[in-house]
């Protein structure tokens, strides 16, 4: 068998590496957003930064070192394999494999693409906000710039949607049942949510009215349009599941729910944020905590869902640990990470706003421990299917998930 990549077989669910080097960024914004004093801002900028290092402690200065050091390597991976996809996805689509892809279900794992473009603009926003000085003060003539890009990304992702679903819904008997058996049709939901969650953030962060409207209706229409398409894909999955089993390539999707718990979790607090400060719209901390306690119920529910099924089939040992290889695999890090992100949000926007515990006492470090364990899990995970996909040349092809 000729030696290759596993990469060199390609698949569109290679974005989800971009994806996950994008979230990793995010995961070490967390400690700056939660961690150094932004008094008058939504989320600390440049100056707060270096305020907080003339000013903090050692403690406070390490997290600053290792949150700075983590946003610039995962946001340069980010980007280095969102190129590499779009390069290997133009010359993919000159083949026959893709025509025949264009036909079956896996059609929409080409959602992976405005996924990873939309995760891409949210984290060079935070690059932008993390290394380059005096941003803030011309800020508000990049929110319109963002809008924009988030609408684009959008709309690619509804001409997707609106492609395949046209395809299948208008020709009789083409969309294969006994292949739904997964929560991979759910793709075009985490794509939506992403590009909601950016939309969202100008509504959070501008004091223009007009801004924060838009961003909070843009991203309401494509918030409500995930969660609508996610309700219908995750039941019919479930239907097909019971009757066919789990696929052991996609099974990592059974935890997609996690992912987009977050992304719609921060854009509902994002639309409040706005709402509170522009319209006078209020929401208590007690109410948020409640809102934030049921999300997490909701993704640990599908995180143990999917460790169940994971481990049944033995795909760690097979695909993590083992010499098989799946693009599928780089859904693993979206959970981690999501998770990560989340129980930082519970802990300081629900548990510590409410009045519940302080602020860096026992209770919330061991809380926040939680968080980085799940994060430097998932900075172990995303560098082990690097070096597995990206790695040297192995006589392993992969084995794409449907």
């Amino acid at each position: 068998m000729q030696l290759t990549r596993a990469a060199d077989k390609y698949s569109p669910l290679y974005f989800l590496a971009s994806v996950g080097a994008g979230g990793m960024a995010v995961t070490f914004f967390m400690y700056l957003l939660f961690w150094v004093p932004h008094k008058g801002r939504a989320v600390p900028v440049f100056e707060d930064i270096m305020a907080a290092w003339s000013t903090g402690d050692m403690p406070l200065k390490v997290s600053i070192v290792v949150a700075m050091a983590g946003i610039a390597i995962f946001a340069i991976m980010n980007i280095q394999k969102l190129f590499w996809n779009i390069s290997a996805y133009n010359a993919w689509k000159k083949t026959d494999a893709y025509k025949t892809f264009r036909t079956t279900n896996a059609e929409t794992q080409l959602l992976a693409y405005p996924l990873a473009l939309a995760m891409s603009v949210n984290a060079l926003f935070i690059v932008g906000l993390v290394f380059v000085p005096g941003l803030w003060g011309v800020v508000e003539y990049l929110f319109p710039l963002a809008l924009a890009a988030f609408l684009g990304i959008g709309l690619f992702a509804l001409i997707l949607i609106g492609d395949f679903l046209g395809r299948v819904m208008t020709q009789g008997g083409v969309f294969d049942v006994t292949a739904h058996n997964s929560f991979a049709q759910m793709l075009p939901t985490f794509a939506l949510s992403m590009v909601a969650v950016g939309l969202s953030a100008p509504a959070a962060m501008s004091t223009n009215q007009f801004i924060v409207s838009a961003g909070v209706m843009t991203s309401t229409f494509f918030g409500t349009t995930a969660l609508v398409y996610g309700l219908i894909a995750l039941f019919t999955a479930f239907n097909s599941m019971l009757h066919y089993g789990t696929s052991k390539e996609a099974a990592p999707t059974l935890m997609i729910i996690i992912p987009v718990m977050t992304t719609l979790g921060i854009m509902f607090l994002r639309q409040s944020h706005g709402l509170h400060v522009n319209f006078d719209v209020h929401t208590n901390a007690g109410e948020t905590m409640v809102f934030l306690s049921r999300l997490l119920s909701i993704q640990f529910t599908f995180l143990l869902l999917g460790l169940v099924v994971l481990m049944r089939q033995g795909y760690f040992k097979d695909f993590v640990f083992g010499d098989k290889t799946s693009p599928g695999s780089y859904a693993l890090i979206c959970p981690g990470v999501a998770l990560s992100v989340m129980i930082h949000f519970f802990v300081n926007k629900g548990l510590v706003a409410a009045g519940i515990i302080p602020k860096y006492g026992a209770i919330y470090w061991t809380e926040s421990a939680a968080a980085i364990a799940f994060q430097f899990a998932m900075v172990w995970l995303l560098f082990r299917l690097n070096r597995q996909h990206f790695g040297k040349s192995r006589s392993v092809e992969a084995v794409p998930a449907e």
